[in-house]
């Protein structure tokens, strides 16, 4: 049986045009704003969860970095329910895609790196020399420093968009073998089928883990410019 791996991951379309920004759009239907002066279990449930995370991710910035609050937990409702929607089957994820990852990240990095250059001008030179450097390395040091802080959108990007697509990929030759052993020898086809439930349990975990970790570090980057 030839079957392309990759078949998942490639953007789907409908009468030749592409419907990703349909998919894209998919997970704001599942957080209606609430019209109700008392709401429901679910509405409650989303909105401690949201106070919990803006809290936590919001204790370590100052009120310049604050108001990115908005934008950041945007950015984490719309990751983690993207990735977990990814999980059901024949749907698509957009974050296995490193283009989509790429324009989440650089926009939102170049964003807290230009407010760090426009109110901590000083402070953010700083940074590419750090103090007491001796002077024949001072060169070498500013350009290291510099890649270092150009590569962080590509490294935010490359992160989220090999953990789902690894998982991705690994559920599908799991599910695959699973399925050729059903006729060969039932009882690997059992414990190949456990191993199976256990990865989508796993990949439940990995796919709200890297929405916080995407979102915690764009947070780390505006702390460190704000």
């Amino acid at each position: 049986m030839n079957e392309n791996l990759f078949a998942s991951f490639i953007t789907p379309t409908m009468m030749g045009l592409p419907i990703v920004i349909i998919i894209v759009l998919f997970p704001s239907i599942l957080f209606p704003s609430p019209n109700r002066l008392v709401n429901n279990r679910v509405i409650s449930l989303q909105q401690w969860l949201i106070h919990l995370i803006l809290k936590q991710m919001m204790m370590m910035h100052n009120k310049k970095g604050q108001t990115w609050s908005l934008m950041l937990i945007s950015l984490i409702i719309f990751i983690g329910s993207t990735n977990l929607l990814g999980l059901l089957p024949y749907s698509f994820t957009p974050t296995t895609q490193l283009s989509m990852n790429l324009g989440m990240a650089i926009p939102l990095w170049a964003g807290a790196v230009i407010t760090g250059f426009r109110y901590k001008a000083k402070a953010s030179l700083a940074h590419f020399l750090p103090q007491g450097t001796p002077i024949p390395l001072i060169p070498m040091l500013i350009i290291i420093e510099t890649i270092s802080l150009f590569i962080q959108p590509m490294a935010l990007a490359v992160r989220l968009t090999a953990n789902i697509t690894a998982g991705h990929l690994l559920m599908h030759l799991i599910g695959g073998a699973t399925l050729v052993l059903t006729s060969i020898s039932p009882p690997a086809a059992m414990i190949t089928f456990i191993i199976l439930v256990l990865l989508t349990i796993l990949e439940f975990a990995v796919a709200l883990i890297q929405a916080y970790v995407f979102t915690l570090l764009v947070s780390l980057y505006l702390h460190d410019n704000t």
